[in-house]
């Protein structure tokens, strides 16, 4: 069964270039803290960040070096059985509450669980969706 829940979100946006992912990841590493979620991609010559940590505002404090605005959100934190057709499951319940989902990013490894992050219009009643 899923189960959903608020979590803070670091995102930021850098000039793209070799090592970025390597220098972004180091100093989270050497803050010991655990990046738990990540989505990080190139456009245009920018890289986006999206992450989430076990300590947000210990990631934030060590990407300081950065000398870049980090914003701060609330997103939707889902761990399901990594079987087939959680997400659907996920997503109809999303759905069915009339909610609508801004964007979601999420991984499955060979192990039982997968996790998935969302944004949506309203977090709040999708996780009461979602952990029906």
């Amino acid at each position: 069964m899923a189960k959903a829940k608020r979590v803070k979100q670091l995102s930021f946006t850098l000039s793209t270039r070799a090592g970025l992912l390597s220098d972004v990841t180091s100093a989270i590493a050497k803050a010991k803290v655990n990046i738990t979620a990540i989505c990080a991609y190139e456009m245009a010559k920018n890289a986006y960040f999206m992450l989430t940590a076990d300590s947000a505002a210990r990631a934030k404090k060590c990407l300081a070096f950065l000398k870049i605005g980090i914003e701060e959100e609330e997103v939707v934190v889902v761990e399901m059985p990594n079987k087939v057709g959680e997400l659907q499951k996920v997503a109809k319940k999303i759905a069915d509450a009339g909610i609508n989902i801004d964007y979601m990013y999420g991984t499955a490894a060979a192990g039982k669980s997968s996790t998935c992050v969302f944004k949506t219009s309203d977090d709040k009643k999708a996780i009461r969706a979602i952990n029906k």
